[in-house]
């Protein structure tokens, strides 16, 4: 494995309310890519998720699980909110919407509990997720494909 892959991501735990938004919006950054290797990146080899009702180990399976996910979720558009924090341990609030192959929008909603070792990598991701279908007047997240703009409102603000 390439060593490039062990060394750390900062910001490190443990966090203060600072790094703890700034790893929060790192995610989102990294997830509005719909890289699967990239973001897998930010995982360790062994990293643990359960999303929604599938188990994922490691970053191979992690890699495959988003790629599945981004061929089916498409335009996807993120926001990721910081819930609350606690030495190496995140939780976060999120919505996205997407649409899928037929045209259909939804807007996903939920929460992710995360841990980091020390090298600030995650090693524990676990999801609980809901889908609302909407229509396309409904939208919220029209930002062009890819990271969201420092001038969008939060959830909070959006009143999510």
């Amino acid at each position: 494995m390439d060593d490039t892959l062990a060394q750390p991501r900062p910001p490190l735990p443990p966090f203060t309310l600072e790094t703890a938004t700034e790893k929060v919006r790192l995610a989102e950054d990294g997830w509005t890519s719909r890289d699967p290797g990239k973001v897998a990146l930010a995982y360790t080899p062994d990293s643990v998720w359960r999303n929604r009702a599938e188990f994922v180990n490691g970053r191979a399976a992690i890699v495959a699980f988003l790629a599945r996910k981004w061929q089916r979720e498409l335009d996807y558009r993120l926001i990721k909110e910081l819930w609350a924090f606690r030495d190496n341990r995140i939780a976060v609030r999120f919505a996205y919407e997407w649409h899928d192959d037929s045209g259909n929008w939804f807007r996903s909603y939920g929460n992710e509990n995360w841990e980091f070792g020390e090298g600030g990598l995650m090693q524990k991701r676990f999801a609980c997720i809901n889908d609302a279908p909407i229509s396309e007047a409904d939208r919220r997240f029209r930002w062009p494909l890819g990271r969201r703009p420092d001038e969008h409102m939060s959830l909070a603000e959006l009143g999510m």
